[in-house]
């Protein structure tokens, strides 16, 4: 769409997706990415944690199903879409509350300190003549194609 901010975020996912239907089944998955800034300090003569974004981030449909069943908290992701502003006004009459959130495009493992074991989703190994281990501890398990 013509006009919409797209933005790609690299960090870290603060919690594990939530993952819940809406009344007509649609799949909504929702995670928090939290990126932090690494300064260089040239009077300590070392490296420094500057500000940190916490990025609230929405998937739909099977892309959120995908997510869900393959990210957990503390993984590393680069995640790309549209940055939304919704408001919503409270029920009681309070003040509208106005908050940002990223409608993700595309999700992906980052492997600059980890490794991924890419398997399609809805395939079956064993009908494929592959064999599957379970992932190295801490490995991140990614699922492809998105859809």
């Amino acid at each position: 769409m013509t006009g919409e901010t797209k933005i790609t975020i690299v960090g870290n996912l603060g919690d594990d997706p939530t993952l819940k239907y809406s009344g007509s089944g649609a799949a909504r998955a929702t995670f928090t990415v939290i990126s932090n800034e690494r300064m260089w300090d040239s009077s300590t003569r070392s490296y420094r944690d500057g500000d940190s974004l916490a990025m609230p981030c929405v998937a739909w449909r099977q892309y959120a199903e995908n997510i869900a069943a393959s990210l957990a908290k503390g993984a590393r992701v680069v995640v790309t879409g549209a940055l939304k502003q919704r408001t919503h006004q409270p029920a009681d009459g309070g003040p509208r509350q106005v908050y940002t959130e990223l409608q993700v495009e595309e999700v992906g493992a980052c492997m600059r300190f980890a490794t991924v074991e890419v398997t399609k989703a809805g395939s079956r190994p064993a009908q494929q003549g592959a064999t599957t281990a379970p992932p190295a501890t801490g490995a991140f398990e990614a699922t492809w194609p998105p859809v």
